[in-house]
């Protein structure tokens, strides 16, 4: 197997870097579906971005991060900072009922400050980052796109010992694409763009014709976040081509 060596940040501590490098080499499952090989990282707590989120509170007790309202990233965050015996703080337009990420990010420990309209996400990524400047505590890039963070993806691809020949994924920062891309450079890439206008190197992007804030039409047969890889699954199975073909599922729905 090709390893990829990723970067290990400067800030950096003992343990959390302990428990991003058991969440890289933790190879994930993958099933069958419709003669598509699919990377289940609904099985991973967290989902993919929990494998990778360990380093961000390296040197820090708290991290925040920007959401919109459906964002996977924020349980991870989440998910994350309760393994570590940090904090997560996720900043998130306010909404008559808190979305289940937002409510399961609370649950698994989160601080949670909800932004009053207009609740544009550049709205309230403005007051994340006037959060860290007056306590200290570290902003998460949305996607939590990292230096590390594409390698970090490459190597857990690589533990699953695939080969595909046209891989599929959803898109929103872009990050997991690239990290595929590194793990499987002769594959034929496939990124459903999600919520928002994307550009990956080298792959073929397709435009989901929903908003982020809308669930997908139909229901993966394994547990699907559906706001996002749902989506994605969507397009995969009218459009994929030839050969072995592999599916990376991000995470399932909230709790």
């Amino acid at each position: 197997m090709v390893k990829i060596l990723f970067p290990v940040p400067s800030f950096h501590s003992g343990d959390d870097v302990f428990i991003c490098l058991v969440a890289i080499l933790t190879a994930p499952v993958v099933t069958d579906h419709f003669d598509i090989r699919v990377v289940r990282d609904d099985l991973f707590p967290g989902g993919t971005k929990a494998r990778f989120a360990a380093p961000l509170f390296g040197g820090v007790d708290e991290v925040v991060y920007a959401s919109p309202a459906e964002g996977g990233a924020q349980t991870a965050l989440a998910i994350t900072a309760e393994q570590l015996g940090k904090r997560a703080t996720i900043f998130v337009a306010k909404r008559k009922v808190p979305h289940a990420r937002t409510l399961m990010a609370k649950a698994h420990g989160a601080k949670i400050f909800q932004v009053a309209p207009p609740g544009y996400l550049s709205v309230v990524r403005a007051k994340a980052s006037a959060y860290c400047a007056a306590t200290g505590a570290r902003l998460a890039p949305f996607g939590f796109d990292l230096a590390w963070s594409i390698g970090a993806i490459a190597e857990a691809a690589l533990t699953t010992g695939e080969m595909p020949e046209e891989v599929w994924c959803a898109g929103g920062s872009g990050t997991l694409a690239r990290g595929l891309a590194k793990a499987w450079p002769q594959a034929r890439l496939n990124v459903v763009q999600v919520g928002r206008d994307l550009t990956v190197a080298g792959a073929t992007m397709h435009k989901h014709g929903l908003p982020f804030g809308a669930v997908a039409r139909t229901k993966p047969p394994f547990p699907s976040d559906p706001h996002y890889d749902a989506k994605a699954f969507e397009l995969c199975l009218a459009r994929h081509g030839p050969g072995k073909v592999l599916f990376w599922n991000v995470a399932g729905p909230a709790d």
